[in-house]
């Protein structure tokens, strides 16, 4: 009998995602540098309930066990960032032989269970010492993170082909310096946008510096996408205390009438702030002209500038979770928008608040396919937050990320049938682990870590995605 094809094609990588901040610890051991998080969650009531990354889940001491979970898992490749303070202490200069070496044994041990690694060179954290000398503000970052960027391909390039440069640049530039949630917290919008353009060049200088060291070498940039939709319905109220809307959409108190049209260039507009400020210029090289125009503080771009940031990616690396749904809001003649809360939306949610919405995936994909030509697209962030509790029997009974992960997948199937050139998957994230500044309330893993004894347990979606990688490669007659 003719084998039948296959949904997901026999090479799709299946993946789990992790980065180094949040899982290795061994903040100062063998002589890795304060990193720029190290220095954040240090300084009282930034982490939420004081978490910090000084022991994290421990991965720098466990790796060999958290391979070996992967392995059982069944998954063929695994995103992980490396940790510049690490391997370059001084964010220039000589390289850290100890720093290198436990990169080394991990990138070996993947290779020999059969996982690919892919690996992304800047997951938030940086030196402190280069934030010390103003981070992504400073011009000069573009080139000391290049220069960093073919050093690590340099080492490490014989094993690795998949390189993604900066994970999620937007949330750099708006919460590390535009806002204050995130280091070093300047809360300045013009730092903000000098960051945004600045971390578009780094990338397009680094990309040049792996191409260099040779032609095999696949290279990204790490995007989160929320895909933004216009509200035109009733709701309640809002988070933010705007008034009662009605389904044409009445003005709150203080602002001026908007329409239907006005919700969709809001949601446009939200869209290009969002999304295609940081996918476009690589493809046209130029920002998007409608947000160039909306904002009210830009960056300073040099001639030459969107010559180098037009180099077009190997691959889109998409991290994606959750829409924008946004009303339109007009004030002084401005259009701007208000996000509708997500308790008025009607779908379930995460603990991170997160509305789950499998269709803007689905959406985002078949955009991705339209506007850039059939580019590989590979999933590297995908994943359901919630506070997962060990039943009495030791075991987690996480249907809801169950749910989750299977209808998003699904989507991704939905998705390949429609002719999208998605490459793989990577469920965020591997171990439960810190969240960031929101700490260690945030429990997005399949492998529950116990914070307390660092033990590692696979929960029920941890199963099933196992058992769904062994379905979906296996000879089907």
């Amino acid at each position: 009998m003719k084998e039948k094809k296959k949904v997901f094609p026999a090479d799709f990588a299946w993946g789990a995602a992790t980065s180094a901040y949040q899982i290795e610890g061994a903040w100062n051991e063998d002589g890795k540098s304060e990193s720029n998080w190290d220095r954040w969650a240090h300084t009282p009531g930034k982490i939420k309930g004081g978490g910090t990354g000084d022991v994290a889940v421990d991965h720098y001491h466990r790796w060999k066990e958290d391979v070996g979970l992967m392995k059982q898992l069944q998954i063929n490749a695994y995103r992980f960032s490396i940790a510049w303070s690490r391997i370059q202490p001084a964010g220039r200069g000589s390289l850290n032989p100890k720093g290198v070496s436990f990169y080394d044994k991990l990138i070996d041990s993947l290779l020999e269970s059969g996982i690919e690694p892919f690996v992304t060179l800047c997951h938030y954290d940086i030196p402190q010492i280069l934030e010390d000398r103003g981070g992504w503000v400073n011009r000069e970052m573009t080139d000391w993170f290049s220069e960093y960027a073919g050093k690590i391909v340099h080492l490490f390039g014989s094993r690795v082909t998949k390189w993604m440069t900066i994970n999620e640049p937007i949330c750099i530039a708006k919460g590390h310096y535009a806002a204050t949630v995130e280091p070093p917290g300047l809360g300045d919008p013009q730092a903000g946008a000098d960051a945004a353009h600045h971390l578009m060049l780094a990338h397009a200088k680094a990309q040049r510096a792996i191409r260099a060291c040779g032609q095999k070498y696949q290279v990204a940039l790490v995007n989160c996408i929320f895909p933004s939709e216009p509200y035109t319905g009733p709701v309640k109220s809002d988070s933010d205390g705007f008034a009662r809307m009605s389904g044409d959409i009445n003005s709150a108190e203080g602002e001026e009438p908007v329409t239907p049209e006005d919700a969709a260039a809001a949601a446009y507009l939200q869209d290009g702030y969002t999304n295609r400020w940081w996918m476009e210029p690589p493809f046209t090289g130029r920002y998007p002209q409608d947000i160039w125009a909306h904002m009210e503080h830009h960056p300073d771009v040099i001639e030459g500038d969107m010559d180098i940031i037009k180099a077009k990616p190997d691959f889109l690396a998409i991290n994606y979770y959750t829409r924008y749904l946004v009303r339109a809001v007009r004030s002084k003649g401005k259009l701007s928008w208000k996000g509708i809360p997500v308790k008025e939306r009607g779908n379930s949610y995460s603990s991170m608040g997160w509305e789950v919405y499998p269709e803007g995936l689905y959406n985002t994909l078949l955009r991705l396919k339209k506007e850039y030509a059939g580019t590989p697209v590979y999933i590297t962030e995908n994943g359901f937050a919630f506070e997962d509790k060990i039943s009495d029997n030791g075991t987690i009974e996480d249907d809801y990320r169950v749910d989750y992960l299977r209808r998003h997948i699904d989507i991704c199937g939905k998705a390949l049938a429609e002719g999208v050139n998605l490459k793989g998957y990577f469920v965020w994230s591997l171990l439960d682990n810190l969240e960031w500044e929101t700490g260690w309330g945030q429990r997005f893993g399949i492998i529950y870590t116990d914070y307390k004894t660092l033990n590692r347990t696979v929960k029920k979606s941890g199963l099933w995605y196992r058992d769904f990688i062994a379905s979906a490669t296996s000879k089907k007659t």
